[in-house]
């Protein structure tokens, strides 16, 4: 920062978190929402990119690993997927029900959007977590 920015008290630049960093809070994090949205290892396991079941099962007792970019990327889009229903659906059981329920918009088509989830593709990830910022009117 130069001495210009700190004199009219500009903020301190984000700090680059590095994957290593990030991996322990993500997967635990990322077990805590498997756990509310009752998946069973293997839906767990396709959300995260189909990691070796060893490996899956390793981080999820340690509650630590070593993350590829691709599996961080897939845990960001179910953080933002369960904050945007936290938001949507106050009611915790409900909101936490929702990937299960079929679900009647075209982008769904009347299947539960953990189908649409667990096609493998991170890009559906990424479509399920845009429509549900969508529907509540942005991306905070």
């Amino acid at each position: 920062m130069t001495p210009m920015a700190k004199q009219h008290g500009a903020a301190t630049p984000a700090r680059n978190w590095s994957g290593a960093e990030l991996a322990g809070p993500a997967l635990r994090t990322f077990f805590r929402i498997a756990e509310a949205w009752k998946l069973s290892a293997d839906e767990a396991r396709r959300l995260l990119g189909d990691p070796p079941r060893s490996t899956y099962f390793l981080w999820k007792r340690t509650g630590e690993g070593q993350l590829s970019r691709d599996t961080l990327e897939r845990i960001s889009y179910v953080l933002g997927i369960y904050k945007a229903l936290q938001i949507l659906l106050p009611q915790k059981e409900a909101a936490d029900a929702w990937v299960r329920r079929p679900n009647t918009a075209p982008l769904f088509g009347g299947k539960p959007a953990l189908a649409r989830m667990l096609s493998g593709n991170v890009a559906d990830l990424y479509v399920v977590r845009q429509y549900l910022d969508a529907q509540r009117g942005g991306w905070n």
